[in-house]
């Protein structure tokens, strides 16, 4: 017996001395109100490779970690981030015990931006796209100033929309191989269900894709990573919609190995903050996991997001100052009911099957297969034969009677003499006809019927000079994709990705209301014999409700990407090697053999292919604990967008002639320092884009001479920019101190130079003047003297200030001042073209047309600065256990009127059209704006149970 007893006690003696030479540091998280455990916690070593996640009791524990002053920090989505300062002792095992995370309301805020952001994001008539759903979870001060501060007047983080960033769903790119930017509304109002996200920002590395120049977004619909419980959310504000409410249930991972995720949501406006913008969307969402054993696990994803919104109009000066700057001239009164002309309908279901493939303790292999199908429409009034609906259509504003419009003889001869009664009498009108003239366009569609007294008894339909429809895209997209990670050993890690994406796109414009009348004329009733047919397999057709006119035709794609990246870590150095290949193929299918392009219109146009490299690297240095220093560097070719590729697809099978890829360079270099007491961060960056693409059309007078062999000067027109580059250089500071326990001070700086930076070739395309055997009617204007014009539609200047104060009674306050400048108007390439300055009526030059007056009349309109004033705060509760919350938030709180952008107007395409039309002190064809919101607010009632 006294021998069992001594081997036992050197047993455990043994034991207790192996214990002690390892080096462990373990702990318990819980929420700091509840007091319950947290798990899925990321729990790291600030600037090493050391990361765990805690378990379903919330405990976490390392071991051989590494000894000396070190910061423990700890994240979680929906909470506030931790930073612990820990000395660790080699040898010795370092228990923190319970550490409590506390609720980080600003995720109430990023609730808020999402749905504010909709509209900004996919406004057809804008090219501000912003990123603010990029950094919709993002913890640096600059991120978050950039998001909830400066989004709402369209700042851009360094100067780049959102196709040069990668959206991920479960590893699956979201972007449009249309234009190369994912569809918001795609999962707009999926808050809760889509809070699992990992941000890289910049050229920064991802663990799922090579990713773009601005950064990465994965979010991580996986039902096992959820925090089990519900959730359910009521808003209220005065943006894009008036009311949303949200529900979500995680049920987490039961015994059996299933869990799952249910999600739905409504949000509603009767009228937006815009005159006449009705919103009305609903969201639905469910993930359901089967872990099959410990290696295999599947998952399914679908999610549909149905919505519906009434877009708002870009306004003159002159529209503007006669009404004011909510003013939206695509609705007006129908049946007692404000009816909007111009709605945008996104229908698009995405159904995703993942596997999740734990190879061994080192390697994982994660497949997906992705199906999206539906519809977008965006409808409009089309009209023949008929004068335009538009309540600010150039012949109904007074500017019309005081320019050079109404009397000028056609010959461009300068001689003008401004009718001052008229535009007076045209000034009463519109104020008194402010709206679009429903009853009008319905009666224009009927006639009287006369009975034997000679008196009207009814109205029957007859031929529609109007009728309500949509530009219509119908989507089928079927992607796969793998990524498979493994760690090579203790320093190197290795992942391998391969991506397909297949896109049947079929496009077409479809009758959706005759508005009282009998049928419609599949015509252009600009065009005379086979020229006005859309489709001569088919001519003269009458179409009705649902039918299909105007344009038909199919685009197809295909894309393979494959990338691989290797990251090396070190104790004072990590940096990585990534590079990436793309395969794409683009090619459109017309259904309709168009009257204008008879031989370059019906059946498959050629395929074109792009072959694509990018290389990426970087590397950061850790000086400290506290200080590291990131460099990172991209060059990389992207091929052009369906968009950008076919230039007329609506008619014809033509692509842009010497079609390039872009070549795009890119370099950020970072300081950082982190510390439990102050955060911050400056970065220097830049970004050159070579070879870029763009088209546009519009109508455009006196753009056309005798020498094109056209005798109308006046035409719609496609506009095609190549070797187009842009330039964007800046730097971003972040700064954040924490006073004291309750009081928190940020302040955050953008500045950026964003220019063009070299002279395009424009060229024109003019439908008219096509024939059998000019079957691409392209005219090569030259180039454009853009370089060093300013790229357009946001701040290049943001600066923010904030205060934050947290009571440990869990309530808080917090106001930011913002201001922002350097934003500059869209500017017209062919009036910078030798082109603009011909008259075309001689073919000879302007003799006014001076270098000086050139220099005033195409100087960029640059926006007038804004500061804008924008207060948060909220109150949370613990009521029998439950936690219930309460957000609010107030932007904007001195009303302030600011521009967010706007464009040149095209159709003054000769310099005498425009010298004369500015020089009339009320510009007909005057730049059209984009306005912000002016003081708006949210509210947010949450519970989670």
């Amino acid at each position: 017996m006294k021998k069992q007893i001594v081997s036992l006690c050197f047993i455990l003696l043994t034991g207790l001395a192996f214990a002690q030479s390892e080096t462990i540091l373990s702990g318990k998280i819980i929420d700091a109100k509840s007091q319950n455990p947290l798990d899925h916690v990321v729990v790291s070593i600030q600037n090493s490779n050391l990361m765990q996640l805690t378990d379903a009791n919330g405990i976490f524990r390392f071991s051989a970690t590494p000894s000396g002053n070190q910061l423990l920090l700890l994240h979680s989505q929906g909470y506030k981030d931790q930073l612990i300062p820990v000395t660790i002792s080699s040898g010795q095992a370092l228990d923190l015990g319970t550490i409590a995370l506390e609720e980080d309301q600003t995720s109430e805020q990023q609730a808020g931006l999402i749905t504010l952001s909709e509209n900004d994001l996919n406004d057809d008539n804008s090219n501000s796209e912003g990123t603010s759903g990029l950094l919709q979870s993002s913890k640096d001060a600059f991120q978050q100033a950039a998001a909830f501060n400066w989004g709402q007047a369209r700042f851009r983080i360094r100067g780049l929309d959102s196709e040069n960033a990668t959206m991920l769903i479960n590893g699956v790119s979201m972007n449009k191989l249309y234009d190369g930017r994912p569809q918001w509304g795609n999962w707009g109002g999926l808050n809760d269900a889509l809070r699992n996200q990992e941000f890289s920002i910049g050229t920064a590395p991802s663990d799922y894709t090579f990713g773009g120049i601005l950064g990465t977004q994965e979010i991580n619909t996986r039902a096992s990573v959820y925090r089990t419980g519900t959730r359910i959310s009521f808003s209220g504000t005065n943006t894009n919609y008036s009311w949303r409410t949200m529900g979500t249930f995680a049920s987490g991972m039961n015994a059996r190995g299933w869990a799952y995720v249910v999600s739905a949501g409504k949000r509603l406006a009767q009228e937006g903050y815009f005159e006449g913008t009705n919103y009305d969307a609903s969201s639905f969402f469910i993930s359901l996991e089967k872990k099959i054993n410990n290696a295999h696990s599947l998952n399914i994803t679908a999610f549909y997001t149905p919505n519906s919104r009434a877009k708002n109009s870009p306004n003159t000066t002159e529209v503007s100052e006669l009404t004011s700057e909510k003013y939206n001239s695509y609705w007006g009164f129908h049946e007692g009911k404000k009816r909007n002309a111009r709605m945008k309908t996104i229908e698009e279901p995405i159904l995703m099957l993942n596997h999740y493939f734990k190879i061994n303790t080192k390697t994982t292999l994660n497949s997906s297969l992705m199906y999206q199908f539906g519809k977008i429409g965006n409808s409009n009034i089309d009209y023949q034969n008929a004068n335009s609906p538009d309540p600010t259509y150039y012949r109904k504003m007074p500017s019309y009677y005081s320019s050079v419009y109404a009397t000028d003889d056609g010959e461009f001869s300068g001689a003008f003499t401004p009718d001052y009664e008229n535009a007076a009498k045209s000034k009463v009108q519109f104020l008194v006809h402010q709206q679009m003239d429903w009853n009008a366009m319905y009666q224009a569609n009927q006639t009287a019927i006369i009975d034997a007294n000679g008196t009207i008894s009814g109205y029957e339909p007859t031929k529609s000079k109007y009728i309500l429809y949509e530009d219509r895209t119908d989507d089928k997209t079927l992607a796969a994709n793998s990524t498979f990670n493994t760690l090579l050993n203790e320093n190197t890690t290795a992942t391998i990705g391969l991506a397909f994406k297949n896109l049947k796109s079929h496009n077409y414009q479809k009758v959706l209301d005759l508005l009282g009348g009998a049928y419609f004329d599949d015509i252009d009733v600009f065009y005379a014999g086979d020229q006005a047919q859309s489709d001569l397999n088919h001519p003269d057709r009458h179409v009705i409700v649902g039918d299909e006119y105007g344009y038909n035709y199919n685009y197809v794609a295909h894309t393979l990407d494959a990338f691989s990246q290797f990251k090396f870590s070190y104790s004072k150095a990590d940096f990585y090697l990534s590079q990436s290949f793309s395969s794409t193929n683009y090619q459109r299918e017309g259904f309709y053999k168009n009257g204008i392009y008879e031989s370059n219109s019906f059946g498959k146009s050629e395929k074109i292919t792009f072959e694509n490299f990018g290389f990426k690297a970087g590397v950061t240095y850790k000086i400290s604990g506290k200080q590291v220093f990131v460099f990172n560097g991209a060059h990389l070719t992207k091929a052009p967008t369906i968009r950008n590729t076919f230039p007329n697809s609506r008619l014809n099978n033509s692509i842009i002639d010497e079609l390039k890829s872009e070549n795009i360079s890119s370099l950020d270099a970072s300081y950082i320092f982190r510390s439990p007491k102050l955060k911050t961060r400056i970065t220097g960056y830049f970004t050159l884009i070579k070879d870029a693409t763009q088209t546009a059309f519009f109508y455009a007078e006196g753009i056309f001479d005798d020498g094109a062999g056209y005798s109308n000067t006046d035409a719609f027109v496609s506009q095609t920019l190549t070797h187009l580059n842009k330039k964007n250089l800046g730097a971003e500071f972040s700064f954040e101190y924490q006073i004291n326990p309750t009081l928190k001070t940020t302040f955050s700086a953008g500045f950026g130079k964003y220019t063009y930076d070299s002279n395009p070739n424009v060229t024109i395309t003019n439908d008219a003047n096509a024939s059998l055997e000019n079957t691409n009617p392209v005219f090569d204007f030259g180039t454009a003297t853009l370089k060093n014009y300013k790229q357009p539609g946001m701040p290049q200047q943001a600066y923010s200030l904030g205060m934050e104060y947290r009571d440990p009674k869990y309530w808080w306050i917090g106001a930011n001042v913002n201001y922002l400048s350097d934003s500059y108007i869209d500017v017209s390439p062919i009036a910078r073209t030798n082109v603009f300055y011909k008259n075309p009526a001689s073919g000879f030059p302007f003799p006014e047309a001076t270098e000086g007056r050139a220099a005033q009349l195409l100087q960029q309109e640059k926006f007038d600065p804004v500061a804008l004033l924008n207060l948060t705060g909220g109150k949370s509760w613990l009521i029998y256990g439950k936690n219930v919350g309460l957000f609010v938030s107030v932007n904007n709180v001195l009303d302030a009127t600011y521009k967010t952008g706007g464009y040149e107007q095209a159709r003054n395409a000769n310099f005498r059209q425009r010298n004369q039309d500015i020089s009339s002190g009320t510009p007909n064809f005057g730049n059209k704006y984009f306005y912000g919101y002016g003081r708006t607010y949210f509210v947010n009632l949450y519970l989670n149970l």
